[in-house]
């Protein structure tokens, strides 16, 4: 399907910025009518409005919400943000499925368009899109909690009505684009980055709870597929080449090459092939040989997944690479994929929301239908603990006793929890990890804890928490405990482990800018990147990397030349090999023009570079457009970037020559990072 057009994309931006407010303003008053600031609900309440009220408490201070210990006021302006999220985006995705064949009756599991629904919720006396979101909700267990709070808000009459009528006044091509789920967000949070950047510049710090606002930006179709191309297609290719070796020297261009490497249903346009004077051609990023050999083996991780625009297309190209190779089905292979190969993490747990909800669309369009989803391995890595180590603890402990955990006895017979072995030291590391988790997020690192941490298998005390949330005699605070430890273990699970290809755009935010935790971490772990968030990302994706791993990321272009990064560079030069380096300058994003935001595209691996390496490079700084850019990375000369690199040409598309190395130029017109 079409990207989404200029003129709908404009569409859908007014409707998700117009519904922000109108969602927030009757959340808000929803939760004045329950009380929820309030110690205690009004007299007059229902016993279920009550038992609600003490929920909602419980769920906003787990998302940060203050309580004043004096009078047990509470803030809810954390409160209110997720109700609104919740509300619309409910009634978003539920147009989403309806528009795309997948929105399903519960009952029957039949497929319904939003005419046959509206018939529905007319026999039942019930409104259309109340109708149309409970069939999405109960869809997507993994995204909305079928016992969530936030959704059993009722919102007033005339502000749901209105985003109703928002969602249901957009265009169907809007709900119909391959990429409009991923602009969702951003649109939702343009009037939250423009706040949080006024009071940057008043003299604040950004902490984790307003770095999305600011650094969420959608990552272009053409730098996602350049990436994706020229690491798992550049692996594919040099599997190709090597059982084809005639194919390596006697094909006369890099198109008749893709060609032949090409998939069923996919081909591979940004795939760039080098070779040496008349040599054999060879992957220019690398035939990263050192990967598995089988596709099924490959795990592919988004740190920064944001909206899952990698992920998403992540899963296009390894469905394509395992019904290649194992003959599985579109549908079987997209659910293989899913189970095996993916993994994301996000710092905002709403972005997490639409990366698993563009993730299971992506696979209900191969499949053709709603099938059943394995788990999505996708978690929010932003959600800190709340109350003591103790009580943290003591909730492990009601969770073993509620599931009759067995009980071991010691040496001199004395019976013991489980827990008071390994899972008991899981528990208490997960709980030190997550401390700086709402700050730091993805960059919380197991190994830089207590030793034990990192070889703790964080999924098996996922079913603990699992009998907190059955059991009916856990409070409501235990409850919302348990569903965040619930989640901390699953990013712990995926923090743990190691990864074929990191692959990501890295937030973007000099230093001077972050909180002190941030900065403080920073400065700790990686000094010689400490001075921007984006490099300080580059070296901690290293530590996700398996041995041979590759990291293919889209950062700002400042670092390959600034003098403040030279040992950086310098220790990435001689520890890592560089595959390729594709500079694109400014004007690389569609809604950013000039020079505000100068990227790169870059492909380095966890090994250090052989004898007689050649990096490859591309330079299309020059050009004038993202479209010109992408039209010129699949066709402008590969140059190796060296001593006897010839001078910067006059060419439109770029230097050639000129791509950055260890102590190379600075631009002449390259500001540094920049709010994204």
């Amino acid at each position: 399907m079409p990207a989404i057009s200029s003129a709908h994309r404009k569409l859908l931006e007014h409707a998700v910025v117009a519904a922000r407010d109108l969602a927030e303003s009757g959340a808000r008053g929803a939760l004045q009518s329950l009380a929820v600031g309030l110690a205690r609900p009004h007299d007059g309440m229902r016993d279920d409005e009550k038992a609600l009220h003490n929920r909602l408490r419980a769920h906003g201070r787990q998302l940060g919400d203050r309580r004043d210990p004096s009078t047990a006021a509470q803030d809810v302006d954390r409160l209110v943000q997720e109700v609104a999220y919740a509300h619309w985006h409910r009634l978003l995705f539920a147009r989403f499925l309806a528009e795309n064949g997948l929105l399903i009756e519960p009952d029957s599991r039949v497929a319904v368009t939003l005419a046959e629904c509206e018939e529905l919720a007319r026999e039942q006396r019930l409104d259309l899109w109340a109708m149309a979101g409970s069939f999405a909700q109960r869809m997507l267990p993994q995204i909305f909690r079928p016992d969530d709070p936030a959704l059993a808000v009722a919102l007033p009459p005339a502000p749901r009505q209105q985003l109703e009528r928002l969602v249901a006044g957009r265009p169907v091509e809007v709900f119909q684009a391959d990429d409009a789920l991923g602009w969702t967000y951003q649109f939702w949070q343009k009037a939250e980055k423009k706040r949080v950047n006024e009071r940057v510049d008043s003299g604040d710090k950004i902490t984790g709870a307003t770095l999305p606002a600011v650094t969420q930006l959608f990552t272009e179709h053409y730098m996602v597929l350049f990436l994706l191309h020229n690491t798992l297609g550049a692996w594919h290719a040099g599997k190709v080449l090597e059982a084809r070796p005639e194919l390596a020297r006697q094909a006369q261009s890099e198109q008749e090459l893709r060609a032949a490497v090409a998939l069923s249903g996919y081909s591979f346009d940004y795939l760039r092939f080098a070779r040496e004077g008349h040599g054999p051609w060879r992957p220019a990023a690398g035939g990263f040989a050192g990967w598995p050999s089988q596709a099924k083996e490959l795990k592919v991780l988004d740190p920064c997944c944001g909206s899952g625009h990698f992920l998403v297309a992540g899963l296009e190209l390894l469905s394509a690479l395992r019904h290649h190779e194992e003959g599985l089905s579109a549908g079987e292979a997209g659910i293989a994929v899913l189970r095996d190969n993916l993994f994301g993490l996000e710092l905002d747990a709403r972005c997490v929301q639409i990366a698993a909800f563009s993730l299971a669309m992506a696979a209900w369009k191969r499949a053709g239908a709603a099938v059943e989803l394995p788990a999505l391995q996708v978690a929010c890595c932003g959600m800190g603990p709340t109350g003591t180590k103790e009580q943290w603890l003591k909730l492990a402990e009601q969770a073993a006793a509620q599931g009759g955990m067995p009980v071991k006895r010691g040496l001199y017979h004395t019976e013991e929890s489980l827990l008071s072995a390994p899972i008991k030291n899981a528990l208490e590391g997960l709980y030190l990890l997550f401390q700086q988790a709402p700050d730091l997020g993805s960059l919380i690192d197991p190994r830089q804890t207590v030793s034990r941490l990192f070889e703790a298998d964080f999924t098996a005390i996922a079913p603990l928490f699992e009998r907190v949330l059955a059991s009916e005699a856990a409070g409501e605070d235990v409850q919302e405990q348990a569903v965040a430890a619930r989640g901390m273990a699953k990013a712990a699970a995926i923090l743990g482990q190691a990864f074929t290809l990191v692959v990501t755009n890295v937030p973007y935010r000099g230093s001077g800018d972050l909180c002190t935790a941030i900065k403080t971490f920073a400065e700790q772990h990686y000094p010689d990147a400490k001075a921007d968030l984006a490099t300080v990302f580059v070296q901690r994706a290293f530590g996700w990397l398996a041995k041979s791993g590759t990291l293919a990321v889209v950062t700002p272009q400042n670092w390959l030349f600034l003098t403040s990064y030279k040992k950086l560079r310098e220790k990435l030069l001689k520890e890592r090999a560089w595959g390729c380096v594709a500079r694109l300058g400014p004007r690389a994003f569609e809604t950013i023009g000039g020079h505000v935001v100068n990227v790169a595209l870059l492909v380095l691996s966890a090994d250090k570079a052989a004898d007689g390496h050649a990096m490859s490079g591309v330079d299309v700084s020059a050009a004038a457009s993202p479209a010109q850019k992408a039209t010129l990375l699949r066709g402008e000369p590969i140059v190796r970037p060296d001593a006897d690199a010839p001078p910067p040409s006059a060419k439109p598309g770029g230097r050639r020559g000129s791509v950055p190395t260890s102590g190379g130029p600075k631009p002449s017109a390259d500001p540094g990072p920049a709010p994204a």
